[in-house]
């Protein structure tokens, strides 16, 4: 599976750069890779199940008719069309996907009892849930949109490749890294003609995972990411308080690191202890923990260790109210402190991140 999803992500992001030249849970099985097995339905196809899902709810009026060719005579993604067309048969379907919508409506904490309604069509609840999950995806509530997700499959719904592409960014967003590229490899390999946008985002996606790493400072920077998004969404409970604290405890460890190379006790070649053995200063005799020199270098670097610990469990406790530009100078205060391969991933991380923003203005 992953030698034809790592192949279809180049193919993608080759044929873009042609044209413009001219985590699973414990025992949830993965959904394999199938090439090519799922087919998207034309706008044609889509528009005459819509309809008959329409008429099969008693919505015949010649003002309801006409409603509904105005939705399948714009230009909007079909399965926008496709969703418009249940609201207009369901004012429940409607007020939900209304509210899923609001920016300024609280982020919802359950599944509407509408996606769990088994009494409904297949065409009903599997297409108004990615919708529902899609306008989630969008708020970056991506808890509830994976939750949505599950209700159906991607080849029980009219675009699989806006399914896919959807759950794919909430599991990257997330940080479920097996989960996202499982999506990513199906998105790619399994849905024939899924959009390019859609193709080259989830490259996008996959090539960003490839860099990441357990607990080094790119997953620092990526927990406090969703700690903001939670408290943006007004969500400081439990579990955004087990994610801060998994912050402070791996921020205590670094700088325990750091501290401990600095005086010397590194246990391993590489970093400050390039032989193995304690650091040594200018004149090529090793440090103490008493040598002037020594301390003076400790200082410029990290100050008085229980200090910059105080101060970083600060920084992570408010991290999300912070102003950019004082997110950004303390980014920069960090990097100044790290070792040149932590510094590199934060600096591609920091360049996505403003790629993302900018891509959103």
């Amino acid at each position: 599976m992953w030698t034809r999803g790592l192949v279809g992500a180049l193919c993608a992001v080759m044929a873009l750069v042609g044209g413009l030249a001219g985590a699973d849970a414990p025992g949830k099985k993965k959904e394999e890779a199938s090439f090519g097995a799922i087919r998207t339905a034309d706008v044609a196809e889509a528009k005459k199940e819509a309809e008959t899902w329409l008429k099969s709810v008693g919505k015949t009026d010649a003002a309801t008719l006409a409603k509904f060719t105005a939705i399948w005579a714009s230009e909007r993604p079909t399965i926008d069309k496709v969703a418009e067309t249940i609201c207009l048969g369901d004012a429940d379907a409607a007020k939900m996907l209304a509210t899923a919508r609001d920016e300024n409506s609280p982020a919802p904490t359950a599944l509407p009892v509408l996606l769990k309604d088994k009494t409904k069509s297949t065409f009903y609840r599997s297409n108004l849930a990615l919708a529902y999950a899609k306008a989630l995806t969008q708020r970056k509530v991506f808890e509830e949109a994976l939750e949505a997700f599950v209700v159906t499959k991607a080849d029980e719904v009219i675009d699989p490749s806006a399914f896919l592409f959807h759950k794919a960014v909430c599991e990257h967003s997330l940080m479920m890294k097996d989960r996202a590229d499982s999506s990513i490899d199906r998105l790619l390999v399994d849905v024939s003609e899924s959009p390019e946008r859609y193709r080259m985002v989830a490259s996008m996606m996959h090539f960003d995972m490839l860099t990441w790493a357990e607990k080094d400072l790119g997953w620092i920077a990526r927990k406090m990411d969703n700690i903001q998004r939670r408290l943006d969404l007004q969500r400081g409970g439990k579990n955004t308080q087990k994610m801060q604290k998994e912050v402070l405890v791996r921020l205590d460890e670094m700088i325990k690191d750091m501290e401990n190379k600095q005086q010397g006790k590194c246990d391993c070649n590489g970093g400050s202890c390039p032989d193995g053995g304690a650091p040594k200063d200018g004149d090529g005799q090793p440090n103490q923990p008493g040598n002037p020199l020594q301390e003076t270098k400790l200082h410029q670097m990290q100050g008085t260790g229980e200090i910059e610990k105080k101060r970083y469990k600060e920084i992570a406790d408010v991290w999300g109210k912070l102003p950019e530009k004082d997110r950004e100078r303390i980014r920069q205060e960090m990097r100044d402190k790290m070792s040149s391969k932590d510094r590199a991933m934060l600096d591609a991380y920091i360049r996505e991140m403003q790629a993302r923003t900018a891509s959103k203005k």
